[in-house]
């Protein structure tokens, strides 16, 4: 059970099957705000099925009440060293070179609205704890529970989101303040990897347990 959640039975459908339905109550003081790649590169791509200025608004509606509530904020974003030489570089398929990028191709898109109270982690490949001071820095603030989203869902935040759980963390997925290229590849962690993570749920339920507290 999740530390300041509350559990009830539900009846739902016509079948009669029981199933668990989670009720918010996330806490301040043992909660952060996790966003992944609102960076300029990155939401300048296409994305589905919201758009980056859907998953901006929404995140944006979560930070500023995390903000006035004196909550923990982490704003990653995603580049590589000057001479790329810590870029990845298995066999694959597919592959994003980090070559011939924009001079701001790695800046936090300006709505995200800095403020001196925020930790910005970089990081160089898609999860947001190896290799950076994000554990560190949660743990220290007996931070509990992350509120998860960004770009891309099954990139950036999925990958983040199975470190946090093999780190004991638990996980509130804010799944319209996320988008991927494909609405393929938002659906299927949403469906199948997240529910076995952590909980789904939308911005408005986020902010209506936020404004709570």
């Amino acid at each position: 059970m999740m530390p300041g959640m509350c559990w009830t039975m539900k009846n739902k459908t016509s079948s009669k099957l029981k199933t668990m339905e989670t009720l918010l109550q996330i806490s301040a003081e043992t909660t952060a705000v996790v966003v992944i790649d609102l960076q300029k590169g990155i939401t300048a791509m296409p994305t589905a099925p919201y758009s980056s200025k859907t998953v901006i608004e929404n995140t944006v509606k979560i930070l500023n009440i995390a903000r006035k509530k004196s909550m923990a904020v982490f704003l990653v974003h995603v580049t590589p060293s000057p001479d790329f030489k810590d870029g990845l570089r298995p066999v694959v398929e597919h592959t994003f070179a980090f070559k011939n990028l924009p001079v701001d191709w790695a800046d936090y898109v300006p709505d995200l609205n800095i403020q001196p109270t925020d930790f910005l982690i970089t990081k160089r490949q898609w999860g947001a704890f190896y290799g950076t001071e994000l554990d560190l820095q949660l743990r220290r603030r007996k931070i509990k529970t992350i509120l998860l989203c960004g770009i891309s869902t099954s990139k950036g935040v999925e990958s983040t989101a199975r470190d946090a759980y093999e780190r004991g963390y638990n996980q509130i997925f804010i799944e319209d303040a996320m988008a991927a290229r494909t609405v393929e590849e938002h659906d299927f962690p949403l469906k199948h990897t997240f529910p076995q993570l952590g909980l789904v749920r939308r911005t408005r339920e986020i902010v209506e347990a936020m404004e709570k507290q």
